[in-house]
């Protein structure tokens, strides 16, 4: 008996306790990326009749019902308020953060048109870097920060989301105090996966593009990554993925996200951006050709200098 007992208790331990691959392919594409929001969102007001029409509302709240019709898109959302507009008042299912309100608008009536003095908006679109693939799930992950509404400063939730084809097309230059950016262009109907969630620990979704052509590297993690030299995959022109030097200067283990803190020292990645700029989040850190991390953040002060996340923690978090 205790035989047959212990050959279970053997049986039922796992014997993988990592759901994501050993090994990953690093990327450094440049990707674009369009999410469609759950619902609309308000990101402003504008005077009407010479006064601002608030109502109950505030930005950042997102309009996901007019009476009780579901709407996702600025069209339908014109549509549902004048299919349910009475005595110059709509009803508004609203999600203010993870509490979900009714309220009664008032609309203004002018020139025989209805408006709402609401600046809108159901998607949001822009540019950033892939980090990995699975190459097991095809799961991958990119930015690793979240993607925000820039007016309302709200976290973006995804109700559906594409990632496709980009080229950059030129770098405006990061100085002290600034951060500059990647400008890109898109071609929208190449699409290379799905964005299923936005977190504060990049973008996830499914890759559906063709991954044959691909290395991949081993998955590093926090106990061997070490201070010193290290490399991050990156596009400063066109699509053409290159490696620069880095230096890492700390890790902190316990941190959520900002674990890797290192500066740039290729001299021609310095040259051409000024550092780190926008629309380089989420390039992988390499070292020891093992991937170890995605930046994340860049050092306003001093934009050679940045932050970035353990890949574990964004395999994890593509995982869950």
């Amino acid at each position: 008996m205790k035989k047959y007992m212990i050959l279970l208790m053997i049986l039922l331990f796992p014997l993988n306790v990592l759901a994501y691959s050993s090994h990953i392919i690093p990327s450094g594409q440049t990707l674009g990326i369009e999410i469609q929001n759950d619902g609309i969102l308000v990101i402003g007001f504008y005077k009407v009749e010479n006064r601002f029409n608030r109502g109950d509302l505030k930005v950042g709240d997102a309009i996901i019902k007019v009476a009780n019709t579901k709407v996702n898109t600025i069209d339908e959302l014109i549509a549902a308020i004048e299919d349910n507009v009475h005595d110059n008042k709509v009803n508004l299912t609203i999600k203010r953060g993870t509490k979900v309100y009714e309220v009664a608008f008032k609309l203004i009536y002018i020139d025989n048109t209805y408006k709402t003095g609401l600046y809108v908006k159901d998607s949001i679109t822009g540019i950033g870097t892939l980090t990995y693939i699975d190459p097991e799930t095809k799961i991958y992950g990119a930015l690793g920060h979240e993607i925000i509404e820039s007016n309302s400063g709200e976290l973006i939730e995804v109700k559906s989301g594409k990632i496709f084809k980009s080229s950059i097309t030129k770098i405006d230059r990061s100085s002290v105090g600034t951060a500059g950016t990647k400008n890109a262009k898109f071609y929208s109907n190449t699409i290379y996966g799905s964005v299923i969630k936005n977190t504060n620990k990049g973008i996830y979704g499914i890759y559906t593009g063709d991954i044959s052509g691909y290395n991949t590297l081993e998955v590093g993690t926090s106990e061997t990554l070490k201070t010193g030299a290290a490399t991050i995959y990156t596009v400063l022109e066109g699509e053409d993925i290159k490696e620069y030097d880095i230096y890492i200067d700390k890790i902190d283990k316990k941190g959520s996200i900002k674990n890797i803190y290192f500066r740039i020292t290729s001299d021609e990645l310095i040259n051409r951006a000024g550092g780190i700029v926008q629309g380089m989040s989420g390039s992988p850190i390499i070292q020891d050709n093992k991937v170890y991390g995605a930046v994340t953040h860049v050092i306003l002060d001093n934009p050679t200098s940045g932050y970035g996340l353990f890949i574990t923690t964004m395999l994890k978090e593509g995982e869950s």
